[in-house]
């Protein structure tokens, strides 16, 4: 019998202005729908602190030994769904909910700038677009230098480029927690089937 798929989301806790996470309540909602019976689908809420992620991260990769790790946060300027395709090493001076930023600005000192996912976001945002779900997904390639960016930095590394960020934007903005969840389902599902069908092209961004 095949083994089963291990998927790891994680959403946010609040923030700032953002009293309530509409990452965090998407993906409540997303774990109701499941991914289908043979994806082993974990959720988690990763505090908005940098120090935080560094010892959430490794742990979920090893205990877990996920295929997939998608990280989804809020942003307050999203009015799609959008896939991140990177996530940047440099540039974090937004102080995070203890009031701390990395002395170095950095998430790894001496590792690369930038790390891309093995996953093309861009085939995913089409193919989802193109399925009739009523939400509309776009691409960035800049994931905004906070505690989303960072997050995705870190995972990309840990996860030999086997992971995604999806922002999403407030709820009710134009979206649901409901519609956000079916979307965030999509997406997922997409990915794992482009990566499966990569499995045989596999590059991975650097050495462990």
């Amino acid at each position: 019998m095949e083994q089963k798929k291990t998927v790891i989301v994680t959403g946010f806790e609040p923030f700032g202005e953002h009293a309530v996470n509409a990452s965090w309540v998407a993906v409540q909602e997303l774990e109701k729908l499941g991914l289908g019976h043979d994806i082993n689908l974990h959720v988690a809420e990763v505090p908005v602190e940098y120090q935080a992620v560094q010892r959430l991260l490794p742990s979920l990769w090893k205990q877990q030994l996920p295929q997939l790790v998608v990280h989804v946060g809020v942003s307050g300027m999203a009015s799609t769904v959008t896939l991140e395709q990177c996530g940047h090493n440099q540039g974090y001076m937004r102080l995070d909910n203890c009031s701390f930023c990395p002395e170095s600005r950095c998430c790894l000192e001496g590792g690369p700038d930038c790390i891309q996912s093995v996953i093309d976001m861009d085939t995913v945002c089409k193919r989802v677009n193109s399925s009739g779900l009523g939400v509309s997904v776009s691409v960035s390639k800049d994931a905004g230098r906070y505690l989303c960016d960072y997050t995705y930095y870190t995972s990309l590394f840990l996860g030999e480029g086997r992971s995604a960020f999806v922002h999403v934007p407030p709820l009710g903005k134009p979206y649901s927690a409901e519609q956000l969840a079916r979307a965030l389902r999509a997406v997922i599902l997409e990915m794992l089937e482009l990566m499966e069908h990569s499995e045989g092209k596999k590059h991975c961004v650097h050495d462990q």
